[in-house]
């Protein structure tokens, strides 16, 4: 199978899109490449128990795309093996009306995971710069006093959140998050197979709401929205990675493998040494226990 490398995904450079495929061959079948993720997956696994013990670093996982994406399902894959003592998965609805009394970032902060532990967003903060600048009128509804009405909702309000959110991610960086932000790009067209999907099979309509083809018709304002977004804050410090998204399994494989060899390059991740007074009495303890 294909090797691949981070390089590949990372944006490091205002891009394009259009020009970022959403399909990608990693020149192996089906069960290669669930076979390669389970093998990646069970090194995360390890990873994340030396993490935890570590207890230094805390690693943020941000999962975006349209609806039908694979968000859900490239949780459930990529991290099956992980502890569940080390991981927490937020995932980010409609803002409630106690979300709504606080800053559009507050919800996000206090789901941050300690040191030590993965958190993964499924849909992030970034919804307030993609879904509300769709839908401007929704920016209304958080109350805000400098915003009274939707011409308020301009160019110079965007830059302002953009900027607060690149402050975010820079201020967690710097306290010891690592951060992760993957876009999952898929095609119009997968996407509308996907929908089709839903309907076709009975057992998966609850996924399915009207709401979806709605915003379905919004799909270019959506790309540039999206675009727009990838490019202002994908930084050295928390990067975006544009993930080819109509094959799952590709995907999925693709996101660990970022993980994996991502978080190896931090030399300094490793399990914390015993107390000399511990280390040389390791013969003792197991002789007490023997001797029970």
């Amino acid at each position: 199978m294909k090797q691949i490398s981070p390089t590949e995904f990372i944006v490091e450079s205002p891009i394009k899109l259009s020009d970022r495929s959403s399909s990608y061959d990693l020149e192996g079948d089906k069960k290669t490449i669930e076979s390669e993720l389970k093998r990646v997956r069970k090194k995360l696994g390890k990873l994340q128990d030396t993490l935890y013990a570590h207890g230094k670093y805390a690693v943020l996982i941000c999962i975006q795309g349209m609806d039908t994406a694979g968000k859900d399902s490239m949780i459930r894959e990529v991290f099956k093996d992980f502890n569940s003592r080390g991981v927490i998965v937020h995932s980010f609805k409609v803002p409630t009306p106690i979300e709504l009394k606080h800053d559009y970032l507050w919800r996000h902060y206090i789901a941050l995971p300690a040191r030590g532990k993965f958190g993964i967003f499924n849909r992030t903060h970034y919804e307030n710069v993609l879904v509300t600048r769709v839908h401007p009128g929704y920016i209304l509804g958080e109350n805000i006093p400098s915003v009274n009405s939707i011409e308020d909702v301009n160019d110079s309000f965007w830059d302002s959140r953009f900027k607060q959110i690149n402050n975010f991610e820079k201020h967690i960086s710097e306290n010891g998050t690592i951060i992760f932000k993957f876009y999952l790009n898929l095609s119009k067209d997968e996407q509308k197979n996907r929908l089709l999907r839903r309907l076709n099979k009975e057992e998966k309509h609850w996924k399915f709401s009207p709401g979806d083809l709605k915003e379905r018709k919004l799909w270019d304002d959506y790309q540039r929205c999206y675009e727009d977004a990838i490019n202002r804050t994908s930084k050295p410090h928390a990067p975006w990675y544009t993930i080819p998204a109509d094959d799952k399994p590709t995907a999925r494989y693709i996101v660990a493998k970022i993980l994996l060899d991502t978080l190896r390059t931090y030399e300094d991740i490793d399990e914390p040494e015993l107390e000399e007074e511990i280390q040389a009495n390791i013969e003792l303890y197991k002789q007490q226990l023997n001797n029970e």
